[in-house]
């Protein structure tokens, strides 16, 4: 396979759901910040990338088991979710936390899965040039409808934890809270891929089940944003007496 036909058929899968995702944005922000973020995500895969091989021994040597549900060693799955969810939400806060861009509740959703999907797009790209023949095809597929809706999935919901923590003035509690929910959902849809490979329904479900909070999510910011916008309307106009002609 060529490897730019390769590269090109890696993109795919990311740029569809970004332009999903960015439907949700009532006020769209700068295609350039929407580029870097994107950037900055897929550099943050490679950074994961180094920090799981680093961490991989240690891993493989501790033993996590869930007794009567899961008997095998879950430490690596556990493992390497909080190291890729911790990566990407890093890598955007830094380039986002000071931009006069990221200016609203909903921004940090939007910024943290174009940051996701720069993160398994990466990915995407690295598994189309080491696969081959039409099979990868049917990888690349199945990464849509799972790993690459994952990854932005899991980002929106920190970045609706983060948003809460921004209007409440606790963000450090709050993107914590995110960062655990979201590591836990990782590992949970990995250990579901695995331990049912032959019967994808489960995993499909349960990442259903993380869309639809996604969603009302974005919903909830949404509601957050129009409603403050109307405050400012009704500051902002001027009173006018009604027995004046």
């Amino acid at each position: 396979m060529s490897w730019i036909f390769a590269v090109v058929l890696g993109f795919i899968p990311g740029l569809i759901w970004l332009f999903f995702f960015l439907r949700e944005d009532i006020h769209p922000e700068p295609r350039k910040m929407l580029g870097l973020a994107f950037l900055f995500g897929g550099i943050s895969s490679i950074a994961a990338l180094i920090i799981e091989a680093a961490a991989a021994p240690m891993l493989n040597n501790t033993l996590i088991t869930l007794p009567h549900i899961i008997n095998s060693n879950i430490s690596e799955y556990l493992g390497f979710a909080i190291v890729e969810e911790v990566v990407k939400f890093f890598f955007i806060y830094l380039l986002v936390r000071k931009s006069p861009y990221f200016d609203e509740p909903i921004d940090a959703m939007i910024y943290l899965i174009t940051g996701a999907l720069g993160f398994a797009t990466v990915e995407n790209v690295l598994i189309a040039l080491s696969g081959g023949g039409t099979q990868i095809f049917g990888t690349l597929l199945s990464r849509f409808i799972g790993a690459t809706l994952l990854h932005a999935l899991t980002a929106g919901l920190i970045g609706h934890f983060w948003a809460r923590g921004i209007k409440f003035k606790m963000e450090g509690r709050f993107v914590f809270g995110g960062l655990v929910m979201a590591s836990l959902f990782h590992a949970t849809f990995n250990i579901l891929v695995v331990q049912f490979s032959d019967i994808l329904i489960y995993p499909t479900v349960f990442l259903g089940l993380i869309g639809f909070f996604v969603l009302y999510d974005f919903q909830d910011l949404r509601k957050i944003e129009e409603i403050e916008e109307k405050a400012k309307e009704q500051q902002t106009t001027p009173y006018v007496r009604e027995d004046v002609v």
